[in-house]
């Protein structure tokens, strides 16, 4: 048997468990939608919880708010990311509007501010607008390329 990683569906929020091999590929075995669209999965506080808790891929989370200038700036970017890094990491915004329990538990003060989770546990974080390479070479100190 391959080895397999689980994906929680951006669509519906089942968990699946996904092959290795076709990490990047494949489609919800419950809902049928792409598991990596290619762009940033939208969270509210439930989703959070899930895709941070359930997920093997490492998650970036962006936590941002629509009046924030920066993070609009940065929304190009982040859109980028999630069809380059797909099957790798899970790219995902956090409106902090939206879902304040999340973003006062996790003590997000300035947006925008991303945070690396993995295994469901905060691994790093930044804040502030940066260029797309700053932003890949972070990664890459994490091991995610």
């Amino acid at each position: 048997m391959s080895e397999s990683r689980h994906v929680v569906c951006p669509a519906c929020g089942a968990v699946n468990r996904v092959p290795v091999d076709r990490l990047g590929s494949g489609t919800c075995g419950r809902c049928r939608q792409p598991l990596f669209p290619g762009q940033p999965v939208i969270l509210d506080e439930a989703g959070f919880e899930r895709h941070v808790g359930r997920n093997d891929l490492p998650v970036l989370v962006d936590f941002w708010a629509e009046w924030c200038g920066p993070c609009k700036m940065m929304a190009p970017v982040f859109d980028q990311l999630a069809r380059d890094y797909g099957g790798r990491l899970v790219v995902a915004k956090l409106e902090t509007e939206r879902a304040p329990g999340v973003s006062t538990r996790l003590g997000i003060r300035s947006i925008p501010t991303l945070v690396l989770f993995s295994g469901g546990r905060e691994v790093d974080r930044l804040s502030g607008a940066m260029p797309a390479a700053q932003l890949r070479q972070w990664l890459a100190g994490h091991g995610i390329r």
